[in-house]
């Protein structure tokens, strides 16, 4: 697999993270970080995942970032693997609901979903509101523990069920964030190979 780093240069990886060959692991950052720091970076760098890349990080528009995203994924020569954090998580559930490729997704992982009606939030960040909160149509899981700034857990639960993904709480990990101190965050890998199999 290719990994896309910040600069948006290609690399080949011997290394897949044990994900199995033909699968574009896609790593979609949240707000407002462009996927490097703690666990994304190894990610992106290492394992063989590509780091969807938004145009404007501090200002997300929705539409954009749908668009994009809907891109990357009709791009990819094969089935695709989503890991988001995040607001990306939201946009993931966004992009569900309308996108005609949905059939290409084997899987995500959604890492720390975003409260964007969360005090403060909905100024920052206008039209994200409502949250799709219908079933995703593919295979999922989210990982929250609640501790993080913008996330409760029975709200992150409550996601989970309306997206019939799993649901596994991480505990004291925090929003899971590029300063959560997870390292490169094996668990991660542990998780998607878990959601992967058949």
């Amino acid at each position: 697999m290719a990994c896309m780093s910040g600069a948006g240069q290609l690399a080949e990886h011997e290394a897949n993270a044990g994900l199995g060959q033909g699968l574009t692991v896609l790593l979609l950052p949240g707000w407002p970080g462009g996927g490097t720091g703690d666990w994304p970076e190894p990610w992106a760098q290492r394992d063989g995942c590509r780091v969807v890349e938004q145009n404007d990080w501090l200002r997300p528009r929705r539409g954009d970032w749908l668009a994009r995203l809907d891109e990357v994924v009709i791009d990819a020569p094969g089935p695709v693997v989503l890991v988001a954090h995040s607001l990306a998580c939201i946009l993931v559930a966004a992009w569900a609901s309308l996108s005609q490729h949905t059939g290409k997704v084997r899987a995500a992982l959604l890492v720390s979903p975003l409260d964007v009606a969360a005090c403060g939030l909905p100024e920052t960040l206008p039209g994200w509101q409502p949250i799709v909160r219908q079933p995703l149509p593919f295979r999922s899981m989210v990982v929250g523990s609640g501790h993080g700034p913008h996330g409760r857990v029975d709200w992150a639960q409550a996601l989970a069920r309306d997206w019939s993904a799993q649901w596994l709480g991480q505990g004291s990990a925090g929003h899971t964030t590029d300063d959560s101190s997870l390292g490169d965050w094996p668990q991660g890998h542990a998780l998607l190979r878990t959601l992967l199999k058949d």
